[in-house]
């Protein structure tokens, strides 16, 4: 009986570490402007289910997408035979679902097929990223260090959690075999391993078959844990973040409410504004800023955006402003708000009654106040380099918007600090003063026509 008590407590441990991590990590998320993502079921649902289970944006480079895909394919179902491991872990059985016959023989042979090809396809991942990397997209300055080190150190778990796999599977076939049992299932490439084990005793098989469990196992729940510091997280976010994303199309920009309603007064008299929100106390909301200086002043779907980032560089690898050597990486930009929302809100949760609502939020830690996401790790140089052309949102497979935290900055610079540069400072004066872009007074805007009347009538006076 110790083996499952040892099993249960680990169990609890590691799911319980984990469930703190994506807690804190969703008040990290609700620090953002709040923004209305409800209705729109059956668009939702249809985009969920093409871009994020169906994988529909990665075919765009087929042969990263077919590698991409044996191992998304091989993660869903190698978890078959870890629900298998945890009854067995908390129940004192062995193959528990060997009960269901032929079709734990398939799934079987179909797990460890798919384990086979994982390792080649995460070999190939590593070979690719580490000696042969497509430039734009992995060699960036915001690759360096931690980065580049989490991509390798999630390839070599992979690879380690399926050799586990094997090597438990192939010491139990090998110690049924000694028996002269037969265990349950088809286990196609641990039959071949089976047979390059040395011929040892019973008790030496169950050793080996015992600590090929716990590695396995022990492994996930580690890997499990390493997933809210790395940007594997995707593989959970990645479907929440393709829900809530953007609707409307993609050149359609959002406006500013509160600018709205004065323009709707200013062009109709009897409208009238929405009176200024109140807290619970009576006391006025205190204004929010325009456009965006620091993370929590950008809505919680693109901080979400930033925890589901895969850093995989296509979005960089299309934008045309990086590409003609400009300072801008949309992927930097996705990058630098989740490092800054980890750097500004990084003190323990505060846990009450009501942390699964909106008031599961931290209090930023204050030596780090003064620092802010505009200027502090993105400079305006960047953001006055995007052509706002979107290549970056529709390259990305996880539906990812980096243009909507460029515009929110770009609008503080404009609209709060008069920050813009001198070419669009001009273009505001032309507009404020001819109610046009071009330096031209109303009177002369049709000069050129006149211009060009008397040019086609001279040559005919001639």
């Amino acid at each position: 009986m110790l083996q499952p008590i040892l099993f249960a407590l680990l169990l609890l441990a590691a799911f319980g570490l984990f469930t703190w991590q994506v807690r804190k990590i969703r008040a990290n998320i609700l620090v953002g402007r709040d923004r209305d993502m409800s209705g729109h079921f059956g668009e939702r649902l249809n985009k969920t289910l093409l871009v994020a289970f169906g994988q529909q944006k990665m075919f765009k480079r087929l042969t990263p997408a077919l590698l991409h895909l044996v191992v998304y394919v091989g993660f869903l179902v190698i978890n078959i035979e870890v629900i298998e491991i945890i009854i067995d872990g908390l129940f004192g059985t062995h193959r528990v679902l060997g009960i269901l016959g032929p079709v734990y023989s398939a799934l079987m042979a179909i797990n460890e097929t798919l384990a086979a090809l994982v390792i080649i396809a995460v070999a190939a991942f590593w070979w690719r990223r580490n000696h042969n990397p497509p430039v734009q997209r992995f060699t960036g300055p915001e690759l360096r260090m931690w980065p580049k080190l989490d991509a390798n150190i999630i390839l070599y778990i992979e690879v380690a959690l399926m050799l586990a796999l094997f090597f438990m599977n192939s010491a139990d076939i090998k110690l049924h075999q000694l028996e002269g049992k037969d265990l349950p299932g088809a286990f196609p490439v641990s039959h071949f391993l089976a047979n390059l084990l040395p011929a040892t005793s019973v008790g030496t098989l169950e050793v080996m078959e015992r600590a090929g469990w716990w590695i396995h196992i022990t492994g996930i729940l580690l890997f499990l844990n390493y997933l809210p510091s790395s940007k594997h997280f995707h593989i959970i976010l990645a479907f929440p973040n393709v829900w809530y994303s953007r609707l409307v199309p993609q050149g359609q920009f959002s406006n500013v409410e509160s600018i709205t309603h004065e323009v709707k007064a200013m062009m109709d008299p009897s409208y009238e504004v929405p009176a200024p929100a109140t807290n619970p106390d009576g006391s006025a909301v205190a204004p929010t800023p325009f456009g965006a200086k620091d993370v929590e002043d950008l809505p919680w779907t693109a901080l979400m955006n930033s925890y589901s980032c895969t850093e995989c560089g296509r979005c960089t690898s299309v934008c045309p402003a990086n590409l003609t050597g400009k300072l801008l990486s949309p992927r930097k930009i996705i990058m630098d708000t989740r490092d800054r929302v980890e750097e500004k809100y990084n003190s323990p949760l505060i846990f009450h009654p009501n942390v699964y609502g909106p008031e599961a939020k931290h209090e930023p830690v204050t030596d780090l106040m003064e620092a802010t996401l505009l200027r502090g790790k993105v400079t305006p140089e960047e953001l006055w380099a995007c052509t706002t052309c979107n290549a970056c949102v529709e390259s990305c497979p996880v539906n990812i918007n980096p243009l909507e935290s460029i515009i929110e900055m770009r609008r503080f610079l404009v609209l709060e600090e008069s920050a813009a540069p001198n070419s669009l400072n001009v273009m505001f004066s032309n507009i404020e003063n001819n109610g046009a872009p071009w330096a031209f007074s109303p009177s002369d805007r049709l000069n050129w026509a006149d211009e060009l009347y008397v040019a086609e009538k001279a040559p005919a006076r001639a």
